[in-house]
């Protein structure tokens, strides 16, 4: 009898102890891409549909494509080649709205602002991870005060709004654009906060839509969304000093990863700043977390439970061998 309850009390008091590490499956913990045509990966962002998995592209005219690259393997698990584009310029962005829709930000000037408009291609998140051919909506993108440079691109979760962030030395501005972008017409992009200190090269949202992360080539800030009157809450390391193009949240919200351009590019996490940890705040539009398809997720009360269990029972041994 004392036996049986020394080996309970021994495996209650090891499950409850045992702290839980992310899944490699989760896409969390970085990865490295590894297809030989994603040389300058220039964006990042995290799929709805498809846990663990990451969107990207190349910069500058490398084509209408989007590469899915697995974050447990960094292996590219489908290619979509975009039509009804025309051929795009320099592709510098990718961003996830609601309803899972795939936003790509065809905005870079590396001429210094020469264009008097930009693009910007929408296009529905697949289901099944296949090669395939997918048409995209085009739309035309200017600025109110002229034209610029810019490598960030960023849709609310909630409300599905599209911003654009410009690349400038100085400091540049968050640009938002109409309530619903518009197909047949021009859709012009108002300055509506300064983004001082960074040459922004990448900048994306939180799950919740109460956050946003900027980055630039050696560092990032972190800002509270405030209804859009961004308020800066602080700056941010980044994992690595490559050349860092790319920002996104991981698909739970508890991770930023940051990508970099070149061949066998790395993407690297922190902890997302103001996070709780072990939170999983899922996607607008669908998706959620790996631990939320699996059921792999370590529950704190749970764990609180087997330990005063495990505690009840080793008090109970000792009783029982004080008897004795």
């Amino acid at each position: 009898m004392r036996r049986r309850l020394a080996l309970l009390a021994a495996v209650l008091l090891t499950g409850a102890l045992a702290v839980p590490t992310a899944s490699a499956a989760d896409g969390d913990e970085g990865f490295t891409i590894k297809d030989p045509r994603i040389t300058e990966s220039s964006g990042l962002a995290a799929s709805h549909r498809h846990p663990g998995v990451y969107w990207t592209h190349n910069d500058s005219d490398d084509g209408a494509y989007l590469y899915a690259v697995d974050g447990a393997t960094g292996e590219t698990v489908a290619t979509l080649t975009l039509t009804g584009v025309g051929r795009p310029r320099d592709i510098e962005a990718v961003s996830i709205g609601p309803g899972d829709q795939i936003y790509v930000g065809d905005i870079g000037d590396n001429l210094g602002g020469t264009w008097d408009h930009v693009w910007i291609y929408r296009l529905p998140e697949p289901e099944e991870l296949t090669d395939r051919t997918v048409r995209a909506t085009q739309y035309v993108v200017r600025y109110a005060d002229g034209p610029r440079d810019a490598e960030s691109l960023l849709v609310h979760p909630r409300t599905g709004r599209v911003y654009i962030i410009d690349k400038n030395e100085a400091g540049g501005h968050l640009y938002q654009g109409p309530a619903e972008l518009a197909a047949g017409g021009t859709n012009v992009f108002e300055p509506v906060a300064p983004v001082a200190d960074l040459e922004a090269t990448d900048a994306a949202f939180s799950p919740d839509g109460e956050r946003l992360v900027v980055r630039s080539y050696f560092g990032s800030l972190a800002y509270d969304w405030n209804d859009g009157r961004i308020r800066r809450t602080g700056r941010l390391g980044v994992p690595s000093l490559g050349q860092g193009e790319s920002v996104t949240y991981t698909a739970d919200g508890t991770k930023v990863m940051f990508g970099n351009e070149g061949a066998g590019s790395t993407v690297e996490p922190l902890d997302a700043p103001g996070a709780p940890a072990g939170s999983a705040t899922p996607p607008a539009g669908g998706g959620g977390s790996a631990a939320d398809e699996d059921g792999g997720g370590f529950s704190a009360g749970t764990g609180a439970v087997a330990a005063a269990v495990a505690c009840a029972l080793l008090l109970g041994l000792r009783r029982l061998r004080r008897r004795g």
